[in-house]
């Protein structure tokens, strides 16, 4: 019987405004692979992707791990946003060093969301034109 080599996946979950990402870092050849299409082709924007590769980049393993991710909700730099913390949380579990992703600040959740319409205004905090006469 041949032994079969059983690859360690690790895990890690990412949000950013409205978006969900479920990410996956396997041992592999650094292939990005979001929601089954290839990273570049998923993505309108290359700082997007570059945004997206950012915790790999740092921690010197680009080539190393092959990242899964399925993300739903949001826009396109809100999905990027979950992906990338999706990618910092599955590479501490690796084993990753966290100085160095804590001082790139990329271990925080970006907390913003859009502000709500308030009664009166145009929009959050946009007022009608003042007109003197």
């Amino acid at each position: 019987m041949a032994t079969k080599k059983e690859s360690v996946q690790y895990y890690g979950t990412g949000r950013r405004k409205s978006s969900v990402a479920r990410v996956y870092v396997v041992a592999g050849k650094g292939n990005i692979v979001v929601n089954g299409r290839d990273v570049n082709e998923y993505m309108p924007f290359a700082t997007l992707v570059m945004d997206l590769k950012q915790p790999l980049v740092l921690t010197g393993t680009e080539g190393k791990y092959d990242v899964h991710a399925q993300v739903q909700g949001g826009g396109f730099t809100g999905q990027a946003g979950a992906i990338r913390l999706g990618i910092t949380r599955a590479l501490l579990e690796t084993g990753c060093d966290r100085k160095v992703l804590k001082t790139a600040g990329l271990i925080t959740r970006d907390s913003r969301r859009k502000e709500r319409k308030k009664y009166g205004l145009k929009a959050a905090r946009r007022a009608p034109q003042f007109s003197k006469r």
